[in-house]
């Protein structure tokens, strides 16, 4: 079976990307075993290894141990997220324990424990450089925060800990995915679409058709279907509808999420105590920039503070241009972005949807390509002779454009469908770095779910949208610039609350004439988009900003509340969640609590993390303001955070990595000044 797995081996394809052509579902379950396997005997050779415990015959060889593995559950875990299905779905509740229970036997295993504190115990007569200093330094307390020092009861209960969090994610994620797709919204009087933008009809009309009703609108709550209804409904029982249905994901019925919360986060916390750490906050902190839960709060509370004030005014100014325009005494969450909208056109003279004709997809594209080639001398080449896992997706090869070196493959898989997890991100299939004895170049894609085309025009993206693409293009060239030699430290692999520092930083070129002028042309007539329009997108940037950072900072808090609290005070998932936000929601709970859908916390990495969007915002603007100081695309500017940032993955500390780039501490009023609040 082995030799003919198409998952096992070095794959035969350029930069050895995977076979999606040959994988069928069936090879999965098999492959693990097999790759388990291979990587057991391979940890075997290492602690029957006679010779003196090194760097190379211990450290390194351990991180190249499980190769294999890696190879397989990457497929197999991205492609549950991108194309996933029932099969799959029951598949990870056996793969999950299986690499679960090899997991916990590497970390627990007393006597490769010991030949790895014997290289540590020698580090400094090694002259290692470093990132050899940083893999031994992660490798060893990687295997104390796992377990290696505890007692055998505990590594047993550890264990089972471990084992039964590793199929509740994958639970978790599901539950939302097929609770979201159980929901329809049927339109089958026209009328009733009064306001909704004819782009947003289109498709809802064409799903309709594909399910055999031709003169009927289907709207879902994938978002690009969702959006327009409670951004332009001028029916506001639709945008009630539709909202409330968004809002109770996974939410008291046959998906409901509620026991998975408190589950998971019962056993995080056992885990964490039976590690010695009062919380899994504080064990989470120890490998984060902000390195303890007091910290995070102290962080949101300064945050709260400028964005609460401004909220209330926000809202205060939303109700009056309500009550003024037609809308109702009192305003309703379904209400909010309707109304935002309205006052945005009213205040800058625009309408979001006006930008959508300047956005097609492959136009913007080619655009940001373009934008990343001035910027870190990056070309993209469409390959299709990978293949890929769905018909919409689409192969890359990345180049460096000086000198034609070759830096990566890259796909991308923009539209939504059955079966594809909602939201955006980016991921890797292999990290740069040492793989099959030699170190070899990345294997990235993003995965976005953005407005689909229709039989009568093309993708067009909402700049929400637009801005998505730069973000997660932003980790992908994280992943694509990495230079280093061990691939546990290349690219993302860095502290959780700097990992969106280089997706985030990209954002703030979507909005500066520059850079739009590379791909903002009208799809019909190829007329650039107008001055005054950006402008006034421009002028529009921090519109409701207080809002949009009070909400942010509300899901740190709830975050923060669940992975700080005593599981066994804790009995009921909204009333819990009511509680840890009532300082930072503006409206009562009106539908289901979000915790059952924050997929992010309960299905992602983000639990004790979710702050690190906001702390990272600081370095962002923070390092934008330098850019914007030099030039856009000052070449100086660009290598020196190529250099220091985005090619040092995981190699050194990233506060070190920060201060070698910006020459001093992040300034923490950047934000804050770039939002309008300071």
């Amino acid at each position: 079976m082995t030799h003919t797995n198409p998952l096992l081996g070095v794959f035969a394809l350029p930069n050895m990307a995977p076979p999606f052509d040959r994988i069928q579902d069936k090879d999965y379950l098999p492959a693990v075993e097999a790759a388990i396997a291979e990587a057991r005997r391979n940890v075997e050779a290492i602690k029957s290894n006679p010779g003196k415990p090194d760097l190379e015959n211990t450290i390194i060889a351990l991180e190249t141990a499980s190769e294999t593995l890696d190879q397989v559950t990457g497929v197999f875990y991205n492609l549950l997220s991108a194309a996933g299905n029932d099969f799959m779905q029951e598949l990870s509740q056996k793969i999950g324990p299986l690499t679960s229970n090899f997991s916990s036997d590497i970390a627990l295993d007393a006597d490769l424990f010991a030949r790895i504190k014997a290289v540590w115990d020698s580090r400094d007569a090694l002259r290692l450089n470093a990132e050899q200093h940083k893999l031994l330094e992660e490798t060893y307390k990687g295997f104390v925060r796992s377990g290696a020092l505890l007692p055998p009861e505990k590594k047993a209960r550890l264990r089972e800990l471990n084992e039964r969090l590793s199929v509740l994610g994958p639970d978790f994620s599901n539950n939302v995915r097929k609770s979201a797709e159980a929901f329809e919204l049927w339109i089958d009087d026209e009328s009733r679409l009064s306001g909704i933008p004819p782009t947003a009809r289109a498709i809802a009309r064409e799903m309709a058709e594909h399910k055999g009703q031709k003169d009927k609108w289907l709207f879902t709550l994938d978002v690009p279907s969702y959006m327009p209804v409670v951004q332009y409904a001028d029916d506001r029982t639709l945008r009630e509808k539709i909202w409330r249905a968004f809002g109770s994901r996974a939410w008291k019925d046959q998906h409901d999420n509620s026991g998975l919360v408190m589950e998971i986060v019962r056993l995080k916390h056992e885990r964490a105590q039976i590690l010695g750490y009062k919380t899994h906050a504080d064990y989470v902190m120890e490998k984060r920039m902000a390195e303890k839960p007091e910290e995070v709060m102290v962080f949101l509370e300064r945050l709260k503070k400028a964005y609460k004030p401004a909220a209330l005014k926000d809202l205060a100014a939303l109700r009056d241009f309500a009550k003024n325009h037609g809308g109702p005494d009192e305003l309703m969450p379904w209400d909010i972005a309707y109304y935002s909208e309205k006052m945005r056109e009213s205040l800058f003279a625009f309408s979001s949807e006006e930008l959508r004709p300047y956005f097609p997809l492959n136009r913007v594209l080619a655009g940001v390509f373009e934008h990343f080639t001035r910027l870190f001398g990056m070309r993209f080449t469409e390959n299709k002779s990978y293949p890929v896992w769905h018909p919409d997706v689409v192969a890359y090869d990345v180049f460096d454009d000086a000198t034609d070196a070759f830096m990566g493959t890259f796909y991308a898989d923009f539209y939504p469908r059955e079966g594809k997890k909602d939201g955006a991100w980016m991921t890797s299939f292999r990290d740069q770095g040492l793989f099959a004895g030699a170190v070899h170049r990345p294997v990235i894609a993003i995965v976005c779910n953005f407005t689909k085309p229709t039989k009568d025009q093309p993708s067009l993206l909402s700049f929400d949208e637009v801005t998505t693409l730069f973000h997660e293009m932003g980790h992908a060239m994280h992943g694509m610039l990495s230079h280093v030699t061990y691939k546990s430290l290349a690219g993302t692999n860095v502290l959780w609350d700097f990992v969106e520092l280089p997706s985030q930083v990209q954002e703030n070129w979507a909005y500066k004439k520059e850079t739009l002028d590379l791909f903002a042309k009208h799809y019909q007539t190829g007329e650039k988009i107008p001055d005054d329009l950006i402008e006034k997108l421009n002028a529009a940037k921090n519109f409701m900003s207080g809002w949009a950072g009070l909400r942010q900072v509300n899901f740190g808090f709830l975050d923060m509340a669940w992975h700080t609290a005593d599981p066994a005070s804790i009995t009921d998932v909204a009333t819990f969640e009511d509680a840890a936000t009532a300082d930072t929601t503006l409206f009562k709970r009106m539908a289901g609590p979000s915790s059952v859908a924050f997929s992010h916390l309960f299905a992602g990495g983000y639990s004790a993390g979710y702050y690190s969007y906001k702390w990272a915002e600081v370095l962002d603007a923070d390092t934008f303001e330098l850019f914007e100081e030099r030039g856009l695309y000052d070449r100086k500017t660009a290598d020196e955070y190529k250099a220091h940032i985005l090619s040092q993955g995981g190699r050194e500390h990233p506060r070190v990595l920060y201060v070698r780039f910006r020459g001093r501490e992040p300034d923490p009023d950047a934000l804050l000044r770039r939002e309008g609040l300071v």
